[in-house]
């Protein structure tokens, strides 16, 4: 007879908003459900132009950065999978601390709005807390949203919303985005060195799998083909 206590309990997927000088959390946004799909796309950095010139074939494999990454999901709040705390205002909080993540804060803004006041002829935009992603322990990373979209499909008598959907759109961080010393690339070299370990752990194939003769050299047996 399977026990209830025995089985894991799944480690929940999130966002972690970190101070970057202390590298401490400042706020944890843990998502109600993993999502079912995590969509990825990643589109490399090449250094080679589009244009047939000779400058451009001795680019070719040549890479200015790491590639260009960015996630897209869908996430769910509902507000009755938690009947058994009291939610007056329905998930007005859980949907305010993700909207917090596209938005400065009232302090930044009076701040700014003060610096104008006082003819400070150039003012810095302003820098948003450190972000993380995590999806489970080998993907934690430094990202910067790039879409919320919230579609509310249930309301109480209040008008506050029970339900949500909520397409997130994200863009991984790399050490070409952030300043050298920054936690984040830190973090991004991090993720980027988990990535070779686990690429490292591949069995390696034959070349026999591509009817390649596994002791020639490759560029010498292609030549062979074209005599």
């Amino acid at each position: 007879m399977t026990r209830y206590a025995d089985i894991p309990k799944p480690i929940r997927s999130g966002i972690v908003i970190v101070d970057p000088e202390l590298g401490t959390p400042q706020r944890v946004i843990v998502l109600q459900f993993n999502p079912d799909t995590l969509e990825r796309s990643l589109a490399p950095q090449s250094a080679g132009g589009e244009g047939e010139g000779e400058g451009d074939r001795n680019e070719a494999l040549r890479l200015k950065g790491p590639a260009e990454e960015t996630w897209t999901f869908t996430a769910e709040i509902d507000s009755t999978d938690q009947l058994e705390v009291a939610a007056p205002d329905g998930i007005h909080p859980e949907l305010a601390a993700l909207e917090m993540l596209v938005h400065p804060t009232t302090a930044q803004l009076r701040e700014a709005t003060q610096a104008a006041k006082k003819g400070t002829i150039e003012i810095s935009p302003i820098e948003m807390p450190l972000t993380l992603f995590t999806w489970g322990s080998k993907r934690v990373l430094p990202v910067r949203l790039t879409e919320l979209s919230i579609s509310e499909t249930a309301f109480d008598v209040n008008l506050n919303p029970m339900r949500a959907s909520l397409n997130i759109g994200m863009k991984v961080l790399s050490v070409s985005d952030l300043p050298p010393e920054h936690r984040g690339a830190d973090l991004y070299l991090a993720h980027l060195a988990q990535k070779e370990r686990l690429a490292g752990m591949t069995s390696g194939g034959r070349l026999g799998a591509f009817g390649l003769g596994g002791g020639r050299v490759l560029g010498r047996q292609a030549g062979r083909q074209y005599r």
